[in-house]
């Protein structure tokens, strides 16, 4: 009993649960405690980090710090450049991960990456409760939720899971037990001279196939879908250039087999996997005789109990449907943050999705939500900056060429500027654009995104949002060298929101 009273956070009623110790997790208690925020954290893992504690298998992100850049580091134009630290108000809890990291990549590895999260709980001095394990949900009469753990009942009427995409998926024709699995492989060494087949061309499977190529006699890899490249689409949709490698060998008849093929069936016989493949590019199959099989087929959300609670998934990851506010869009008062957030889609623009399941993405997503809970559950207004009418159309511009919030999350974070004839000009700060988009009974406003096509260089995007509707305007053309505040846009966009500042321009003068 000493040790579940000692320890931060016991078991007992709080207004705000927050489940998990990932980044976003570690994130979202920094921003709630920012805000005046009373809350709990709780974790079933020992320490800080999330799935940073055991992955990516191989040791190496994808994700880069350049620890130099043309923006001094600890600024916020430097988070553009450094897509792994969490961010912080103190200047000595900033742009941590550049300082512990030995020089030899850009792309931390696994083990800095933890020891950069365990840094920054440190620093910041956060509150978790490790070691206390989320087993069953309950949903109480007067809307509380009560969450069984290994420590005894937590209620709340308002709980965050923080809880990852972590749990690997496998198709039931994979379902053999002898077939592995994206975090449970051997060493690299012990496939010396085999020949492995990985089911799954996204980047799970090219990174195994990129950590396989020194020892493997030879790599198959297949999926129904044709492999895409991120540097194709101008984004981090597609395999990352950083597993390209195999695809190099396969293109130049390397011992790298890539099949656009779905799998058929698999046998076992003796210490050999039998493979089937049917592409719909062939008229017949094609067998194969491997040593391995690894199924690198997809992770799921480990939401336990929640979808027989009501929480509403969707596709073969059973990611929770979310609103803009990455609240379950069918049980309130249930909030999700870190990679889970990805399941609020946004709008989109060109099939490009948001990085919502990347630290870099979701760590903005995670100061939003918490100015969200701190307004619609504690009452707490924001403050809002007030703007001259001058100053909009440079501030705006601004935040297109170093808002690290636009940078990271193109088409779906944005930066907000209402316009009222009575209140004047504010300051509304990020907002999720299909919020904006949807929120057609708000205030008169404009907003600013990048955006990016998968064909040109990003470029802003302006809506404007005026007696119930929303239009947009792009501002053209895209510049190579990403600077928004030269006098081309200048100039669009002063002709766009002249018009709409006018009034506002009148009583300033009067």
């Amino acid at each position: 009993m000493a040790e579940l009273t000692d320890g931060p956070f016991p078991p007992g009623r709080y207004e705000l649960l927050v489940v998990g110790s990932g980044p976003g997790a570690l994130q979202l208690a920094y921003s709630l405690r920012a805000l005046g925020i009373e809350h709990a954290v709780i974790s079933e893992d020992p320490a800080p980090g999330g799935m940073f504690r055991r992955w990516p298998i191989f040791q190496r992100m994808l994700s880069w710090t350049k620890p130099f850049a043309e923006h001094e580091r600890g600024s916020t134009a430097y988070e553009r450049y450094d897509w792994n630290s969490l961010l912080a108000d103190e200047e000595s809890s900033r742009a941590i991960m550049p300082s512990v990291m030995d020089g030899t990549s850009y792309f931390p590895s696994r083990p800095e990456m933890e020891r950069g999260l365990v840094s920054f709980a440190e620093r910041t001095g956060l509150k978790v409760r490790y070691g206390c394990r989320w087993e069953e949900t309950r949903k109480l009469e007067g809307g509380d939720f009560a969450l069984e753990t290994t420590d005894g009942e937590y209620r709340a009427p308002t709980v965050v899971f923080a809880v990852g995409v972590a749990q690997p998926w496998r198709p039931a024709v994979l379902a053999d037990k002898d077939v592995q699995q994206y975090g449970d492989m051997r060493p690299a060494e012990s496939y010396r001279d085999r020949r492995v087949f990985i089911a799954g061309k996204q980047n799970s499977g090219f990174e195994i196939a990129s950590g396989l190529l020194p020892w493997a006699r030879q790599i198959v890899l297949a999926s129904p879908s044709p492999a895409q490249l991120s540097v194709a689409t101008r984004s981090l949709v597609g395999v990352r250039a950083r597993y390209v490698q195999p695809y190099e060998d396969w293109a130049l008849a390397g011992g790298v087999v890539i099949l656009d093929a779905s799998i058929e069936s698999v046998e076992r016989e003796g210490g050999v996997f039998h493979v089937t493949t049917k592409s719909a590019h062939e008229d017949h199959p094609r067998h194969f005789e491997v040593d391995d099989l690894i199924a690198a087929t997809g992770f799921v959300c480990p939401l336990r109990d929640l979808p027989d609670l009501g929480v509403a998934t969707f596709g073969q990851s059973r990611l929770p449907a979310q609103t803009p506010f990455w609240r379950s869009v069918t049980m309130d008062g249930i909030y999700f943050a870190g990679t889970i957030m990805q399941g609020s889609q946004g709008l989109r623009k060109h099939g490009i999705p948001s990085n919502s399941g990347a630290v870099q993405g979701y760590r903005y997503n995670a100061r939003v939500l918490a100015r969200h809970i701190a307004e619609e559950k504690f009452g707490k207004k924001r403050t809002r900056r007030s703007l001259r009418p001058d100053a909009v159309v440079p501030y705006l511009l601004a935040e297109a060429s170093r808002g690290p919030e636009l940078w990271h999350q193109r088409s779906y974070l944005a930066r907000v500027v209402s316009i009222d004839a009575s209140e004047g000009i504010a300051d509304e700060g990020i907002q999720p654009l299909a919020h904006f988009v949807d929120d057609v009974q708000g205030p008169d406003a404009v907003a600013i995104a990048l955006e990016a096509n998968g064909k040109e260089d990003p470029y802003p995007n302006v809506y404007i949002r005026q007696r119930g509707a929303v239009r947009e305007q792009r501002l053209a053309p895209a510049d190579p060298l990403l600077d928004y505040q030269q006098d081309l846009y200048v100039r669009q966009l002063s002709s766009i929101l002249t018009p709409i500042l006018a009034r506002d321009l009148t009583r300033a003068t009067q």
